[in-house]
């Protein structure tokens, strides 16, 4: 069962992850933060990885760092020693005005290179910086290289819910189970 629960607690928050990467797409979030309950939901919907996340804290911007750093956790936790994983997942997806593309590779070597083209000060209920931190956060504790990069767009809105979804349908795909490498690591190391 690829599965796994994380809970993360410091001075500045609690947090609870629980996660399958075998499911159907079903979301509970409970932050605080409407917007990254949106962006959560956004996640789970288009990787198919059932996740309930829920969070406290004082300050928002703990909140997200820390939900990222525990999803990401949580994650990598389930992926186990990644045999039998595709490894690589890609996509380009579309949002109204927003266009954005993902790639990721589950190698076990953190890395993110993140352009999310946002412009205004807040999107909807989260400051810009906070959600600008999340996808690397969440990249280096899942152990990823993740690159994210919106094309284009006018609504801030759009550009990170195209960028979420790219993420997450790339991410779909990389975790997906590959049947010809059942014993194997997708490698030619040979291991992860």
């Amino acid at each position: 069962m690829r599965q796994a629960e994380i809970e993360r607690r410091t001075k500045e928050t609690h947090i609870k992850v629980k996660v399958s990467l075998d499911g159907s797409g079903v979301a509970i979030a409970q932050t605080g933060i409407r917007f990254l309950d949106h962006m959560l939901s956004t996640l789970a919907t288009h990787s198919l990885i059932d996740l309930e996340v829920k969070a406290e804290g004082e300050l928002e911007h703990h909140v997200v760092e820390d939900v990222a750093l525990a999803l990401g956790q949580a994650l990598n936790k389930a992926l186990g020693d990644r045999t039998g994983i595709r490894r690589f997942g890609d996509a380009i997806v579309p949002m109204d005005d927003a266009l954005a593309i993902a790639a990721v590779d589950l190698v076990r070597r953190p890395f993110a290179s993140i352009q999310l083209q946002i412009e205004r000060t807040m999107v909807e209920d989260a400051p810009r910086e906070d959600l600008e931190h999340f996808l690397p956060s969440l990249s280096t504790s899942l152990e990823a290289t993740v690159h994210v990069k919106v094309l284009e767009g006018r609504n801030d809105h759009h550009k990170l819910e195209a960028a979420v979804k790219a993420f997450a349908t790339a991410l779909g795909s990389a975790i997906a189970v590959d049947s010809r490498r059942a014993q194997v690591a997708p490698s030619s190391k040979g291991v992860m």
